[in-house]
């Protein structure tokens, strides 16, 4: 019953929202207002799939500025995280098709979100820049260092470095989230919804730059990848 709910009311509810946020995008103090409205549209998809969250951010602080790293699995893990964070002003970095959708696409352009093109590398840099813009004017940043959603739950893909020159770039703390079960809720190509639970831990955040330079990014891809890795199977277990 869940999974037609959900099919009937996704596009209506994220064309509904999509049209509230573009409108709202440019009121009030650095776009709060519309990510407001873009958090309410995520927790009413959550509700809606009958996906459970439990989420446990005890390892963040309210007031801080962050580069939220987090694994990617599902469709879901968009909506899931708005809903999971409403305490923080954030964007996301996306891939640039996601902006071609109607009204959706004209929505996240206006709202901030950042479009990444990873086969124009001119483009790219000047996404980061645009991030890095985002971040010195105390919005947050969303990155999905796997680049792509995963099909594989027993481990986290490999990160790429993309996400680690960004973080670096911008000079935040860099705070990892690590997500358990959206995979099963809505895989990877899969077009069925099944509702369940799904986790999200933040792990203790941390200065990346302080700690790595542009030159040692591998180091800090691999570094990061262990850390919630070991979560992620921990919180499989």
């Amino acid at each position: 019953m869940r999974a037609v709910l959900f099919k009937l009311a996704v596009v209506p509810l994220t064309f509904f929202f999509s049209s509230l946020c573009w409108l709202t995008a440019r009121l009030g103090r650095d776009g709060r207002l519309s990510h407001a409205v873009e958090c309410l549209w995520a927790r009413c998809l959550v509700w809606t799939s009958g996906v459970r969250l439990e989420v446990d951010l005890s390892a963040l602080d309210p007031g801080q500025t962050y580069i939220f790293m987090a694994n990617h699995q599902s469709h879901m893990d968009i909506p899931i995280l708005f809903a999971a964070l409403p305490g923080w002003n954030f964007r996301f970095l996306a891939k640039e098709s996601l902006f071609k959708i109607p009204v959706f696409g004209p929505a996240m352009r206006r709202m901030g979100h950042v479009a990444i093109d990873r086969g124009n590398r001119r483009k790219a840099m000047e996404s980061i820049q645009e991030a890095v813009d985002l971040v010195s004017r105390g919005i947050g940043l969303l990155v999905f260092p796997e680049g792509t959603r995963s099909m594989d739950y027993s481990k986290l893909q490999e990160f790429k470095t993309g996400g680690m020159i960004v973080a670096l770039k911008c000079q935040a703390q860099v705070a990892p989230l690590v997500l358990v079960g959206s995979g099963g809720v809505l895989p990877k190509h899969g077009r069925r919804l099944t509702p369940g639970v799904v986790r999200v831990r933040a792990l203790p955040p941390f200065d990346a730059a302080a700690l790595y330079t542009l030159k040692e990014r591998e180091n800090f891809k691999n570094d990061l990848w262990d850390r919630m890795d070991a979560a992620y199977q921990e919180m499989r277990a």
